[in-house]
């Protein structure tokens, strides 16, 4: 279970399903780039919102997940079936709680927590498409904590180019009104993402009824919530949802503290944050892997597995990013030059696209060592190092931007400050701490 091969078996669909994914967020920042700066910072802000949000649905298909890898690692396959049904019901409750909270307090605390009246209004015209997502969005990422966590990601790879394929098509179509459709510009955005996450739905379900061994896994067996069933799975992802949104509305505040600096940094920060996500793909792939063999390590009784595992995830990580790392750090003008024709505008994203080269290094290993720790079932201890993490994070954000404004390029050293934090709370865990006793 535990061998390079297989860790790149399960890896490598979703290596391929995060560079699909990444292509919408190249696409979307290469042809916002090209509307204005306005619209390129605004969509960071909005888009990283809507992230934070979508992180709520995904922490709850990760404690879902936890605990299908250990079923699967029991080889009690048709207790996986209540845990996948109970977990689409409740994420599908939860899509429209949400999407009614964004509906009446988005716009006023966008209102209060941007400065320029053009960011807003275009982050507002995005948005009010976008949170259409949530209802396609909070479905998806169920079925991607069951096939994650029987360990079979090939069904990942090919919704992920679904989406890709479909949101490229309507990205050009709807930002620049083409094949007689309007020009949308940023709001063409939005839709076409919206679109693009129901047809990767679409799929999934698809395929699941088609292709997937219904019967030994119990899949839509019941369309009632059983409340034991969800409070099992709440008690793993209850932490991580906390953990995800609460990390991301930080990563938000980040984006809301570069606004206040002038539309230029954002503009700047948003190419950051494209390339910043687009290199994490190797390691992120890894990451999710790290925390399915845990969870599979654990349920198979092989506890004394599990770090030798992380160990080589951890290295199979770095050895991934390298290559990538060092070529950018080189030529980061030419991965600039993807977003924005502007001279000026590239060459002010050189120094940031050079420091995210290096903080994906510091990613690389911190993601695979907190996904580890979650997958023990330890959800609760590694919520408590994300509080203890963000602290000192947000503390040097605002330090760089408010009190002593720095370079963007530094401000972004906050990458560093976070996963060399986390990273190292997270290992010392995993080493001394009581893991082993966990039952879920």
């Amino acid at each position: 279970m535990n061998s390079t091969k297989n860790i790149l078996k399960i890896s490598y669909p979703i290596i391929l399903t995060l560079v699909a994914q990444n292509v919408i967020n190249v696409t979307d920042t290469a042809f916002l780039g090209r509307v204005s700066e306005v619209a390129l910072g605004a969509s960071a802000i909005a888009g990283v919102f809507y992230f934070a949000i979508y992180m709520i649905g995904f922490g709850f298909s990760q404690g879902a997940q936890i605990l299908i890898g250990r079923r699967n690692g029991e080889e009690n396959f048709t207790q996986i079936g209540p845990i996948f049904n109970n977990s689409l019901l409740f994420n599908g409750f939860f899509a429209l709680l949400l999407f009614t909270a964004s509906i009446l307090g988005m716009p006023h605390l966008m209102k209060l927590l941007v400065s320029s009246d053009q960011i807003y209004i275009a982050a507002m015209e995005y948005l009010d498409w976008r949170i259409y997502g949530y209802f396609f969005v909070f479905l998806n990422v169920v079925f991607r904590s069951f096939y994650v966590g029987i360990t079979d990601t090939r069904i990942l790879t090919t919704s992920a180019f679904i989406t890709a394929i479909t949101n490229i098509i309507l990205d050009y179509v709807l930002i620049f009104g083409k094949l007689g459709f309007p020009e949308m510009k940023i709001a063409g955005a939005a839709i076409a993402s919206v679109i693009a996450e129901a047809a990767s739905l679409g799929y999934l379900v698809f395929h699941t009824l088609i292709y997937t061994d219904i019967k030994k896994y119990g899949l839509f067996t019941s369309l009632r919530i059983d409340v034991k069933t969800v409070g099992q799975i709440l008690k793993l992802s209850i932490f991580i949802m906390f953990q995800f949104f609460i990390s991301i509305s930080t990563w938000f505040l980040f984006f809301i503290f570069i606004e206040r600096m002038g539309e230029r940094p954002l503009a700047v920060t948003n190419i950051g944050r494209s390339m910043y996500i687009l290199l994490m793909i190797p390691a992120s792939a890894l990451s999710t892997t790290a925390g399915a063999l845990v969870s599979n390590l654990i349920g198979a009784g092989q506890k004394d597995e599990v770090m030798k595992t992380l160990n080589k995830i951890i290295r199979i990580s770095l050895i991934c990013v390298a290559p990538l790392l060092i070529f950018t750090f080189i030529f980061p003008e030419l991965f600039a030059h993807i977003y924005t024709d502007d001279h000026s505008l590239i060459l002010a994203s050189i120094p940031v696209i050079r420091v995210v080269s290096i903080a994906v290094v510091f990613f690389a290993v911190a993601n695979v060592i907190i996904n580890g720790v979650s997958g023990t079932g330890s959800t609760k201890t590694a919520f408590y190092m994300e509080l203890v993490t963000l602290f000192f994070y947000i503390s040097y954000i605002y330090y760089t931007t408010i009190i002593n404004p720095q370079p963007v390029a530094v401000v972004w050293l906050s990458e560093l400050v976070y996963y060399t934090l986390i990273g190292g709370l997270g290992y010392r865990f995993l080493q001394k701490g009581n893991w082993r006793e966990n039952k879920i």
